[in-house]
């Protein structure tokens, strides 16, 4: 999957250094697999919520962070929509981000 864009993901780790590991764990994974449908991402993280319009929520260091992603599977591309805290994330619309 391609996947745009590693800068946000940096800069987020930059601030919340505990978080750096697993973004470039799940960066790599990603980057180096073809998801076709919701199934096989449930497959790998099985705490990934799912919500409309093909976006996929990440539980990233045990919940404390989490990662909203829009994919398009046909293109095998995905976009870093919104990365933060889980308070940050109660905060949001996230039918909207």
């Amino acid at each position: 999957m391609r996947i745009i864009s590693k800068k946000i993901l940096r800069e987020f780790w930059e601030k919340h250094s505990d978080s750096q590991q697993q973004l470039k764990s799940w960066y790599q994974e990603t980057n180096d697999v073809e998801w076709t449908n919701p199934k096989q991402i449930k497959k790998e993280y099985p705490s990934a919520s799912f919500l409309a319009d093909n976006r996929v929520v990440f539980n990233i260091k045990g919940n404390k962070y989490r990662l909203i992603v829009k994919i398009n599977y046909e293109y095998n591309m995905i976009w870093i929509r919104f990365i933060g805290t889980h308070a940050e994330y109660d905060k949001i619309d996230v039918t909207k981000i």
